[in-house]
């Protein structure tokens, strides 16, 4: 009775925290969309921000953090591919993978902070790339990579080395066992892995005011040259994302409707990472039923 007794307590103990840990979740997202979201609108997002007018809205932010975004996981993701197949196919028991594994260790717990700093003084002002998207793009590499890599040596893996031996024994090479057989069966959690930080970039902030920049110029939507200055799709200009806005409102906003913008801006930037979260479990999940015939 008494192990019993014991075993109840433990189990509702642990519900209330798992509960608690719910209702804060849902104290702060509600707090956040209610205030937020009746100032969404079509205009809101497409229209440009006013820097002391009142009516601005976040299109161009929300442009270039899914610009930012994009270019990130463009650079990150094969150089996480590439890191992860090593290190879960390859790598020997060794100093030098020791070393590696720290690394990423050691990457993985810098605050973004830190490396919004060093990639101010190597990117922007050593290598005179200036505040521009390319420098953003490079320190959320920094910042995404190695979480990007852990996830996908992990979902490596989490493959049984039953499929390993399948292939080999069909008389595959080690290579083609990794690229034909591991990966297709590791690519659910790998692209669950990819959307969830997708997620945490996109609200990336701090790492972005000291690389991307504070401002967001006016560019031409109709412009698409690269190479012009005024084009959304330029590398060098500076580009304000919709997480450093609402940073900026809150810090040193002038606009009438700061307060206004500032929710709305949260709102938005809430809803989309829960989208990726959201779509990072439906792509995970259906992914696992085409790959494995299951229902």
């Amino acid at each position: 009775m008494k192990i019993k007794l014991q075993n109840k307590i433990a189990i509702n103990i642990i519900r209330i925290i798992a509960a608690l840990v719910v209702v804060i979740l849902l104290f702060l997202l509600g707090d956040i969309l209610i205030s937020g979201v009746p100032h969404i609108s079509w205009h809101f997002l497409t229209s440009a921000s006013q820097s002391f007018a009142s009516g601005g809205g976040i299109g161009v932010q929300l442009f270039n953090s899914i610009y930012l975004l994009l270019l990130t996981l463009i650079i990150s993701f094969p150089i996480s591919l590439g890191a992860g197949i090593f290190l879960s196919e390859y790598a020997p028991k060794n100093i030098f993978t020791s070393i590696v594994r720290m690394a990423i260790e050691v990457l993985s717990s810098l605050p973004s902070v830190v490396v919004g700093l060093f990639g101010f003084l190597l990117f922007v002002v050593q290598f005179q790339m200036g505040f521009s998207i390319l420098s953003g793009a490079i320190a959320l590499t920094f910042f995404n990579l190695p979480l990007l890599t852990r996830n996908i040596e992990e979902s490596l893996r989490a493959v049984p080395d039953l499929q390993r031996e399948a292939g080999m024994a069909l008389g595959l090479s080690k290579w083609r066992t990794v690229t034909r057989v591991i990966l297709p069966e590791a690519l659910p959690g790998i692209i669950t892995g990819v959307v969830l930080g997708a997620g945490r970039v996109f609200g990336e902030a701090a790492a972005l005011i000291y690389t991307a920049g504070q401002s967001a110029t006016n560019i031409d939507f109709g412009n698409w040259n690269p190479f012009n200055a005024a084009s959304p799709l330029n590398l060098m200009r500076p580009a304000e994302t919709l997480a450093v806005h609402i940073w900026k409102i809150n810090s040193e906003g002038v606009m009438p409707d700061a307060s206004a913008v500032s929710a709305g801006a949260s709102a938005v930037l809430i809803i989309v990472v829960l989208l990726f979260n959201i779509f990072a479990r439906i792509i995970g999940n259906s992914l696992y039923r085409k790959l494995t015939a299951t229902k």
